[in-house]
């Protein structure tokens, strides 16, 4: 196999005659023009010149050919030697070190194939255009064997040290290569792999000549100029260096189309989520679908769509009655892909931990790429819609309004620079999408999987965050901000302060605790509060408020006050933020104190108070009931601190005019008041004696054996906590009977209330030992926190609860409640 006769014979025989020589400098012209300068035959002009061009250009196009057969010889056995036992090479060393060279051998087949016989039954009118005109639009393939290319060669010269059966055809190789060019101190692989970057070199020079000799009026001059066009546009996209002038691709009369913005965008398409990498060029706006490649570690697109700028609106409402509908993600669905990345997060360090094989790390990193690349997919529901004047729409979901804002903003700037409409024919087309490659400024999708190892994981905790006041308006309006913050790859909104009226400077003062989940990234967005609905266009049928301004800021330590500078009104946001790690912030602190009712043991105040269910408790639940039940994302939605800071104090001195109080906050304050109060208990409403036993219990496959358990367990609770989780338990179900208005399902409920109830202070703040599976305080969805959702769930779930009936019955009508 290594040295057989036959693979002697084709090098002694063929390689003679068409191996190249070492890597050279590009010469200014063509051998083929040099031989034409050089040579003394007075030929005639004109038409029969392009035969002779084309003649050359043949037996160039069947030399290379043969270049391209040299390289393929090898890779055939060492292919079907790498399915035995002891291969020679891997399929992905084969396919790394050959990337694209059987593709190019069929692209130039097809075009030698195609003029052969046009040459050979030559006339002036005969065309060729259509040939080098397609042959260029596949210039895409040139593109990933070029960026592939040093990764082939370092490849190669590895596998030669590595391994001596590679070597040895290797040194065969190079003793054939010496016979042709005894000088050469190049290895095999160098010179035949270089043929293919030299090719685009000479066949564009070769294709200048051509042109030179094909008359305007000919059919094949446009096509010829065209194909000579995308050609340079490519050699010049390879040669520059990566500088911002990378950034732009010449188009006709000698123009520059910039790329302006790109990102990683979805689309609904038919229903269906597909991931897609959005360009704005200064003239167009481009969708394309990112194609996986299986060798080296390049990119290629396909164009789906797209849309000059001069076409392009943005579709509201009442443009398109037939608006597709957003198929919603369940949040369940959401939370539990955000478990399984946990889980595979947690497996991945502890396999580090242990140093164990490369192999199970990366089938666990491939296992986190898949999760993240759904959980991105899924998660965007905020519909940005554009529409082309030719009666196309396209829907694009993005999980934040300043994404949605960002784009639109920089599209109407461009189109103000726009005044002609215009269509690419393909070979355009397929040229702009393969520019996109180089072009591009994000990279990677953002998935914490593509992060380097040194990169910051961000932070896990609270982020407690005062938002003082705002200037730079221009007249009085009604303002508010928003608060969003970055969380498993992309942005969720965490508050939202109340509406300043009748104003050019408001000052909210509001301090809001938000909580991290490997954050890195704090937004803040200004809005113009739209009471008078019917005066503005409502666009992709979400709020008609209007942004004012956007910006952000990077979260780090130490705490800090700053001002953030929000555009594009140029307004300025002063905060104050301070962070508090997960470790400190979910701790349970003994009980220090026998007044008022935070912090203070349940037992302890229900006995004060005379009551079976705390005050604090019944007062909340009473309010919220009241005007809460259909106010969105109710115990989800951060209230504001300093009300909650106020309402505890209030509560703790017993003070008497604390439901006046409670009637005029925000609803969000009071829910945060009453979530306070359990997460501040000394013990967890379920007891940390009985916390190990519920977590076992969730974990039971058989359903009657974990309803017994799970009811057992309840009603062993002592009589304050069992009574007091019962009245809380109905409350929480009749929020969710709202979901459709508050959008508060039980499993968002179990979401917000499983770790405030269950978790345990901190010397049982752990699951029944499992060496195996130890628990990581850096990530809020670890298996703890997940088995506390559960517990929860598992009961808001229940049609009912058993419990003695005289214990529901006082606490739903005793007058002592």
């Amino acid at each position: 196999y290594l040295i057989n006769h036959k693979f002697i014979h084709f090098y002694d025989s063929v390689v003679r005659d068409t191996l190249i020589g070492p890597p050279q400098e590009p010469t200014p012209r063509s051998d083929l023009c040099l031989f034409l300068l050089q040579s003394e035959l007075d030929l005639e002009k004109g038409m029969e010149m392009r035969k002779w061009v084309l003649s050359g250009i043949l037996a160039s196009e069947e030399t290379y050919l043969s270049h391209l057969e040299a390289l393929l010889l090898p890779m055939k056995p060492l292919k079907a030697a790498a399915t035995t036992s002891q291969p020679v090479l891997t399929s992905q060393q084969i396919e790394t070190i050959f990337f694209k060279v059987p593709e190019l051998y069929e692209i130039h087949k097809e075009f030698y194939d195609g003029l052969f016989p046009r040459v050979q039954q030559w006339s002036h009118q005969q065309r060729v255009g259509d040939l080098f005109q397609k042959l260029a639009s596949q210039l895409g393939v040139y593109r990933a064997f070029v960026d592939n290319y040093g990764v082939a060669m370092e490849t190669a010269e590895k596998c030669c040290q590595a391994n001596s059966q590679f070597a040895e055809i290797s040194e065969v190789l190079m003793t054939l290569f010496r016979r042709v060019h005894p000088s050469t101190s190049h290895r095999w692989n160098v010179a035949l792999l270089y043929k293919p970057v030299d090719r685009v070199t000479r066949s564009t020079l070769v294709l200048h000549d051509l042109l030179k000799h094909t008359p305007s009026s000919h059919p094949d001059h446009p096509l010829l100029q065209d194909a000579l066009r995308i050609s340079q546009n490519f050699l010049s996209s390879i040669n520059e260096e990566i500088t911002p002038r990378r950034q732009s691709m010449t188009v006709k009369k000698g123009e520059h189309r910039q790329l302006l913005k790109d990102s990683f965008m979805v689309e609904l398409v038919e229903g269906a989520r597909k991931l897609r990498h959005v360009f704005l060029f200064t003239d167009l706006l481009l969708c394309t679908k990112l194609k996986k490649q299986s060798g080296g570690k390049t990119q290629q697109y396909d164009c789906k769509w797209y849309i000059p700028l001069t076409d392009l609106s943005f579709q509201t409402v009442d443009e398109s009655e037939a608006a597709p509908n957003i198929p919603l993600v369940l949040d369940e669905e959401l939370d539990a892909m955000k478990i399984k990345i946990s889980q595979i997060k947690n497996d991945i360090q502890r396999e580090k931990r242990a140093n164990k094989g490369s192999k199970a790390i990366e089938r666990l990193k491939k296992k986190l790429s898949e999760q993240e690349s759904l959980l991105l997919l899924m998660s965007p529901s905020m519909a940005f819609r554009v529409h082309s004047r030719n009666g196309k729409s396209y829907t694009f979901l993005i999980s934040s309004d300043y994404e949605r804002a960002e784009w639109r903003e920089n599209i109407r700037e461009q189109q103000k620079k726009c005044f002609k409409s215009f269509s690419l024919t393909s070979v355009e087309l397929q040229m702009l999408t393969n520019s996109c490659v180089k072009l591009q400024t994000v990279h990677s999708i953002p998935l914490t999987i593509n992060k380097e190892d040194d990169e910051s994981p961000g932070l896990y905790g609270f982020l407690n965050v005062i938002v003082h006041s705002a200037t730079g308006f221009k007249q009085s309006s009604n303002l508010y901000c928003t608060l969003e913050v970055d969380s498993f790859g992309y942005f969720v909104n965490k508050a939202k302060t109340r509406v300043y009226r009748d104003t050019a400077e408001p000052n909210w003062n509001e301090e809001f605790e938000i909580e991290l989940e490997g954050s890195q990234t704090l937004r803040i967005l200004c809005y113009e509060k739209c009471y008078n609905k019917t005066k503005i266009t409502k666009e992709d049928g979400e709020s008609t408020d209007r942004i004012m301004g956007k910006g952000q800021v990077q979260v780090r330590l130490p705490p800090s006050s700053r001002a953030v500078t929000c555009l594009p009104l140029q307004i300025e946001v002063k905060l104050s933020v301070k962070f508090t790690s997960r470790e400190f912030s979910l701790k349970r602190m003994p009980s220090r104190k026998q007044t008022g009712v935070f912090g203070v043991k349940i037992a302890v105040v229900t006995k004060r108070e005379r009551s079976k269910v705390p005050y604090i408790v019944r007062q909340c639940v009473e309010e919220i009931e009241r005007r809460g039940m259909e106010e969105v994302g109710i115990y989800r939605v951060s209230g504001v601190a300093t009300d909650i800071q106020a309402l505890k104090a209030a509560f703790d001195v017993n003070n008497k005019d604390v439901s006046v109080m409670m009637s005029e906050m925000d609803v969000n304050a009071i829910a945060g008041t009453l979530k306070l109060y359990f997460r501040e208990l000394p013990e967890p409403l379920f007891t940390d004696e009985f916390y190990p036993n519920f977590a076992e219990g969730i974990a039971l496959s058989d359903p009657v054996a974990k309803e017994s358990c799970m009811l057992n367990l309840l009603l062993s609770l002592p009589e304050a906590n069992l009574l007091t989780f019962l009245f809380l338990l109905d409350h929480l179900k009749r929020v969710a009977e709202k979901e459709t208005v508050n959008k508060m399902s039980l499993h968002n409920l179990a979401t917000v209330f499983g770790p405030t109830l269950l978790r345990p202070s901190e010397k049982e703040s752990k699951l029944p030992a499992n060496p195996s599976q130890p628990i990581s305080m850096t990530d809020s969805w670890s298996l703890e926190v997940m088995s506390q959702v559960q517990v929860l769930l598992y009961f808001l779930q229940l049609e009912a609860i058993p419990a003695p009936d005289s214990k529901r019955q006082s606490i739903l009508f005793s007058t002592e409640v």
